[in-house]
């Protein structure tokens, strides 16, 4: 596989561990657009910088050398210093949809995704639609925020109540940006496991 494959959709819809199953199976690299959302925050969220002030959060993000790392696990880096572990916390989750809003901000974190050579697997909310139209494989991932909100409380300590109030209210914040593209694949994976959507998604881009 030479080209680029692309698996968007809504938080907590399976895309990040599908991408990392699809890439390993293809022998490529994949590529998590969330976690420099992710990084953003948590770099703003550190520096103290007003997260409605996209002025700000630019000047902050373009004074980094901020760097995605892709591969089996991705991480982030500042410099040397490795932001991964910092990234998948509750404080960022509830900020990460107010600073990815930012039409500034997403062109930052798309100019880092563009810096890596293809062949990848690319997952996140627009890869198919913003970031990389010119895929050749183009997948949506979905369910219903019931089951999104289950498999989110399995990673987070918090309530599975606390969970679906705040991914709802997440998936209004980011309906603009979290549309399929045209010519992408779309499935509802609310009854399927992490195998059966990795097999649908190989037999595509194998067909």
């Amino acid at each position: 596989m030479r080209g680029i494959v692309t698996i968007d959709g809504p938080s907590a819809s399976g895309k990040s561990s599908v991408a990392k199953r699809v890439a390993a199976a293809l022998g490529v690299p994949y590529l998590s657009s969330g976690l420099l959302y992710r990084a953003a925050a948590f770099l703003a969220l550190r520096a103290g910088v007003d997260l409605g002030d996209e002025a700000g959060l630019l000047r902050l993000l373009e004074s980094l050398r901020v760097r995605l790392v892709p591969g089996q696990e991705n991480r982030v880096f500042l410099e040397e210093m490795d932001l991964t572990p910092f990234l998948h916390t509750p404080e960022v989750d509830r900020v990460v949809s107010g600073v990815a809003r930012h039409p500034g901000v997403r062109a930052w974190v798309n100019r880092r995704l563009k810096e890596v050579p293809p062949p990848f697997v690319a997952e996140g909310r627009d890869m198919g639609t913003a970031v990389f139209p010119e895929a050749a494989h183009k997948f949506y991932l979905t369910a219903s925020p019931e089951v999104r909100a289950w498999r989110r409380a399995r990673e987070r300590p918090q309530a599975y109540e606390e969970v679906l109030r705040e991914l709802v209210l997440r998936d209004e914040k980011d309906k603009a940006q979290s549309a399929p593209a045209p010519d992408a694949l779309v499935l509802d994976t609310g009854g399927m496991t992490l195998d059966e959507v990795v097999a649908w998604v190989l037999a595509h881009i194998r067909r």
